[in-house]
């Protein structure tokens, strides 16, 4: 058995997970935050590079800020919320040390990167989960419970927000539509294939069509510069249009009933009654339940929700997009007008 393992069966007998945070932007304060209000999981410390912020975000949530390797030390898991291009040297460390790591989306800049990592952390048996945190929006559980039941033609996601004021981590299509590809790659049981893509606003905005190999027909919509902030799916198979909304963590289902004549005063009138389903959804915080069954993952020595693989194909799918727009050239130019 691995050291890792160990740590995994040790954690499961023996009292709570010790946990860390690497990385403590807004993201990595919100896992900070998590981990202290989940049952058997202990806050050992946090670290990141600005000392001064760590120690900030220390006190706030009563803990201790070490440099990275120290921490490694005493966690048996860290999430990762770094920036995306320190993803990979971040993880390495991660496994070298044996502990089981999650790591915000994207999962890596690299993708052959990204696949040599996977390999040595399943040779070291060290868990290592996606942040793709709208998987564990309950709306998005519901709608895996109806999808078997459904034959899919179409879906469109749609992902619209106003101009932010926080630091920018790649394009749109990096920050945001990738959270749609990941939850339409498990949604549809066949891979992308075909697609065309356009942008707009410097990089802001861009919209893709995509026909998966099984025929299935995509949009993603993805937006920095819309004033309203959108967070909506739509799924059309035979049977019905079934409507996400992550933000209100509903779902609908739009069915239309038989249609039918009606006589009234002599005169014969056509109508159809559509009905709406609204199934039950059992609402909460996506971060609160993705970071319970990373620390689950962790404890039971399972595979994680969101794996590896998972990660590396909605990376793959967003650099393609973003050649096809050419993106990354746009990308490019802003971070040096940056510098």
């Amino acid at each position: 058995m691995s050291a890792a393992n160990d740590v995994a069966e040790e954690a499961a007998t023996d009292g709570p997970v010790r946990v860390g945070v690497i990385g403590i932007g807004s993201m990595g304060r919100n896992h900070a935050r998590v981990y202290r209000e989940l049952a058997d999981v202990e806050l050992v410390g946090v670290a990141d590079m600005d000392t001064e912020a760590a120690e900030r975000v220390a006190r706030e949530y009563g803990t201790v800020a070490y440099d990275t390797d120290d921490l490694l030390g005493v966690a048996d898991a860290v999430s990762v919320a770094v920036p995306t291009s320190a993803h990979a040297p971040v993880l390495e460390r991660c496994i070298d040390a044996g502990v089981h790591a999650l790591v915000e989306k994207p999962f890596v800049d690299d993708i052959a990167t990204g696949r040599e990592l996977a390999v040595r952390a399943e040779e070291a048996g060290v868990t290592v989960q996606v942040g793709h945190v709208e998987r564990f929006n309950p709306a998005v559980r519901t709608l895996m419970r109806i999808l078997p039941n459904l034959d899919v033609l179409a879906v469109d996601a749609r992902r619209l927000g106003p101009p932010t004021d926080r630091e920018l981590d790649g394009t749109v299509v990096s920050d945001l539509m990738i959270h749609d590809i990941d939850v339409i790659n498990a949604v549809i049981d066949a891979r992308p294939g075909t697609l065309g893509a356009t942008g707009a606003a410097d990089g802001d905005y861009a919209t893709v069509q995509c026909v998966y190999e099984d025929g299935t027909v995509t949009t993603f919509t993805a937006s920095r510069v819309t004033r309203r902030k959108v967070r909506r799916l739509e799924i059309t198979a035979r049977e019905c249009l079934v409507v996400v909304d992550y933000l209100a963590q509903t779902v609908e289902i739009h069915r239309s009933e038989v249609p039918e004549y009606v006589e009234s005063n002599g005169t014969v009138r056509h109508r159809t009654e559509s009905v709406v389903e609204r199934p039950f959804v059992e609402t909460g915080e996506p971060l609160k339940a993705e970071l319970g069954a990373f620390v689950e993952a962790v404890r039971e020595g399972s595979e994680p929700m969101v794996t590896v693989e998972d990660g590396l194909a909605a990376v793959e799918f967003a650099r393609q997009v973003e050649g096809v727009i050419g993106m990354e050239d746009e990308l490019a130019a802003r971070q040096e007008a940056t510098r």
